[in-house]
């Protein structure tokens, strides 16, 4: 028989680890004294803690030992929780492999610039909105600011308020700076009526905008005549890391100041693995 810490030190497995699966009953001690307390194993007890290390080893959590342990698992069973943590694994991989290319691209970057990027590029996921939207051909940029102005005094005389920043979306398939296909976009609760008339034939439309379920992202802050040097950097992002776009990217209007640098917009553009 070994006193805990003389089996500790056989085994390489710490004190505290043995005391806690002794209390969630995984490999209690051969022996209790009952005058001092001391625990006591047994070389009988090696292979049940080999085994325990070897599940725990493939990443297996300690409530699914203890089933493996008291077999309460059909072989099945076994082999469908090993196939879910295979494919937990392998997700993993497959994540880190990405953040390997993102790390390599970032070095690539800061070695042809020679110092930190502007701006950081970030992946995540674009929830679902409810918004009421114009959709329109805008001749010109210049043209974009009382479109503004207009569909949100709209909004707000039917009763209406965003309830998340306001956005935009740009439908062309490539930068033009003249009649720009591009939708004026509110997020919204269900109170919002459907339709908001704004003369001469031209409503702003209720509708649910899908989830994106990944989009790089990045943020600018200032004068939107800067603008452009976040989309070059955007842009070079998606190439240097294998994505490609997939849907029409957005620019979120997080906050805009009395002064041009005070705004903060951020752009969003749908990609995928290409």
């Amino acid at each position: 028989m070994f006193k805990i810490g003389d089996f500790s030190r056989l085994t390489c497995v710490p004190v505290s680890a043995l005391r806690y699966y002794d209390e969630l009953g995984l490999l209690k001690p051969a022996q209790i004294d009952r005058f001092t307390g001391y625990r006591y194993y047994s070389f009988d007890q090696l292979p049940r803690l080999n085994r325990i290390l070897a599940l725990k080893d493939l990443g297996l959590s300690l409530e699914q030992i203890a089933q493996v342990l008291d077999e309460r698992l059909t072989p099945e069973q076994l082999r469908g929780m090993l196939r879910l943590k295979q494919a937990e694994l392998q997700q993993r991989v497959s994540e880190e492999q990405e953040r390997l290319a993102r790390v390599e691209a970032r070095l690539r970057q800061i070695e042809m610039e020679d110092k930190m990027p502007d701006y950081d590029v970030i992946l995540k996921s674009l929830p679902a909105q409810h918004i009421i939207s114009l959709r329109q051909i805008v001749p010109s940029i210049p043209q974009m600011r009382p479109l503004w102005d207009e569909t949100y005094k709209a909004l707000r005389a039917a009763g209406s308020d965003e309830i998340a920043p306001c956005f935009c979306l740009y439908y062309d398939e490539e930068f033009t700076a003249m009649n720009i296909d591009m939708e004026f976009a509110f997020p919204v609760n269900a109170a919002c009526p459907p339709t908001i008339d704004l003369g001469g034939g031209r409503q702003m439309t209720a509708r649910d905008l899908p989830a994106v379920q990944q989009a790089a992202c990045t943020v600018h802050k200032g004068d939107y005549s800067g603008l452009n040097d976040a989309y070059v950097a955007l842009g070079r992002w998606i190439e240097a890391n294998g994505y490609r776009v997939v849907g029409p990217p957005r620019e979120v209007y997080l906050a805009g100041g009395c002064a041009p640098a005070d705004n903060i917009t951020e752009i969003q553009f749908p990609v995928e693995k290409a």
